[in-house]
């Protein structure tokens, strides 16, 4: 089996170094600019190729868009300063967690979200200190 993708990875290496002989990679969009990535960081690395096969093919899993959006909360709270604001969207990322963590077996902990929780105890200790002095 090894053997027959080792023969179609080199017919297809040969095609393309024929194709690119001919010129007929010259005219594409993009040319000598560089290949914007995906971030996949949200992604387990195992998982990554199936992901972007499936994404592809135009569908993204609940989960991975959920992630997402765990990551999007996170980087805003680092920078958010309003109180009001923080509780929300520490409110909003453990719903989305939650959700997670419903439909699996066994439960995902995100460190980022302990992380922020802390803070926002923190924030509100404090905040509760100053209101009893």
């Amino acid at each position: 089996m090894d053997n027959y993708f080792a023969v179609i990875e080199m017919i297809a290496e040969k095609k393309i170094k024929e194709a690119m002989k001919n010129g007929e990679f010259d005219s594409l969009p993009g040319k000598g600019k560089p290949i914007k990535l995906d971030d996949d960081s949200h992604i387990p690395p195992e998982y990554r190729l199936a992901y972007r096969i499936l994404k592809n093919a135009g569908y993204t899993h609940p989960e991975v868009e959920q992630r997402k959006e765990v990551q999007n909360i996170c980087s805003m709270l680092e920078n958010c300063e309003d109180e009001q604001e923080v509780y929300k969207k520490v409110q909003k990322l453990n719903l989305i967690v939650a959700k997670i963590n419903m439909k699996r077996k066994t439960p995902v902990y995100l460190e980022l979200d302990q992380i922020y929780y802390k803070k926002v105890v923190e924030r509100i200790r404090v905040k509760n200190k100053r209101k009893t002095k």
